[in-house]
């Protein structure tokens, strides 16, 4: 039987108020899922209410009062992008080191022999948020007419290698200006004006030739061709733990040093922690007087780990070679490294505001992920630099994650 005209009158009165309930509801359940914080990250929902303490491995600035709002990791203190666990990813790697005419023998594993290619394929999955995937087009066009710098010594170059290729790779038919030199070499994506480039400074700190000798000096800093960029990624450690006849690539004499120089008093040597810490304090204090972090966004990139000692994660005298996978799990059985600690320090001291890029957990956790015998540009086991494809891909998806700010 059909309804009566009053009761239809009824319903169609009801109808949009039903519908209305109904698209509530929907809206409800779709956004008990996943909420979306800074950065368009997708902040999983935790089973139980935390503090809401920050953080301190680096989801936020480091360093004073020097305009934290403004800065790129503002309003990301609810994750931390650098505790988490690699997951495998078929979609990946990013590029090819096949084509990509950036990367040097040093880092290009596949092209010396590496055989297995498992390495490739694990992604960084932060344990509160969704990382967001590297945008390379977006990236240029965001940064159009800006210059990117890396200063540091060769994991600085490892990261300006791989940025270099991510973007080479997003935007193929993009006209590209490559120089390298010393100490400067640029990559530059001429259709959109941005430049990636690279400042060779092992130290950081500058070392001097004087007549007895070249002299590490501790509290000395010229930093001035590293003002104007857009960015700035610093980056130093690899270099102050090596000695005499250990150091690798003795031949390349300006890596090395005969004295250490502290205030007024020259050294043959010192405890290698302590100088580090007393460089480190120096290159803060150069930011601090001198970059507009206004005008530049500056970042230190974390210590970057080495895997020679097995025993760090419970597999005695083996070391990173013939590794094909990640450490499971999100904690490293080694526990922190004391440079962190100096890097800190530094940067608790500041007056402008300094993103740390807190890499050395996950890259910890990455005892897979350097070149070891398959170096066309490094003799022997090499456990400290990185494979590209690889682990530096991810600093990058990170630096990107906090330019999107």
């Amino acid at each position: 039987m059909a309804p009566s005209p009053p009761r239809q009158r009824r319903m169609r009165l009801l109808l949009p108020l039903l519908a209305a309930a109904v698209a509530c509801s929907l809206l409800r359940v779709s956004g008990a899922a996943t909420t979306t914080g800074t950065l368009g990250l997708r902040h999983r929902r935790p089973a139980r209410q935390h503090s809401s303490a920050r953080h301190g491995g680096g989801g936020r600035p480091r360093g004073g009062g020097g305009g934290e709002a403004g800065s790129p990791g503002a309003g990301m203190a609810s994750c931390n992008l650098f505790q988490g666990s690699w997951v495998y990813d078929d979609t990946l790697p990013m590029y090819d080191t096949a084509g990509c005419p950036f990367v040097e023998p040093e880092f290009d594993c596949q092209k010396y022999g590496r055989p297995d290619k498992q390495y490739l394929k694990y992604r960084w999955r932060p344990a509160s948020c969704e990382l967001p995937r590297f945008n390379g087009q977006d990236f240029l066009s965001r940064w159009k007419g800006k210059k990117i710098l890396f200063v540091g010594d060769s994991i600085s170059l490892n990261q300006w290698e791989s940025l270099a290729c991510m973007l080479h790779a997003a935007a193929p038919a993009s006209k590209v200006a490559y120089t390298r030199g010393n100490p400067v070499s640029t990559v530059t994506f001429q259709d959109y004006g941005v430049s990636v480039a690279y400042y060779r400074s092992t130290y950081l700190v500058d070392i001097v030739e004087e007549s007895v000798g070249r002299v590490l000096k501790l509290d000395s800093i010229t930093g001035d061709a590293w003002l104007g960029a857009d960015v700035l990624v610093f980056n130093t450690w690899h270099w102050w733990t090596h000695t005499g006849r250990d150091q690798p690539y003795v031949f390349v004499s300006f890596f090395l040093w005969d004295y250490v120089q502290d205030g007024a008093q020259v050294m043959k040597d010192m405890d290698r922690l302590t100088a580090f810490s007393k460089g480190m304090t120096t290159w803060a204090r150069w930011v601090d007087s001198n970059v507009d972090t206004s005008k530049t966004k500056v970042y230190f990139q974390g210590i970057s780990p080495t895997h020679y000692n097995g025993a760090e994660w419970g597999e005695g005298s083996r070391s990173c070679a013939q590794q094909t996978q990640p450490v499971a799990g999100s904690a490293y059985p080694a526990g922190p490294v004391p440079a962190q600690g100096a890097v800190r320090a530094a940067l608790s001291g500041m007056s402008k505001p300094v993103y740390l890029l807190d890499v050395t957990l996950l890259s910890q956790l990455r005892r897979d992920g350097h070149p070891s015998a398959y170096s066309g540009g490094h003799p022997g086991n090499d456990c400290s630099h990185w494979c590209l494809a690889g682990v530096p891909d991810t600093w990058n998806q990170i630096l990107y994650a906090t330019l999107l700010a």
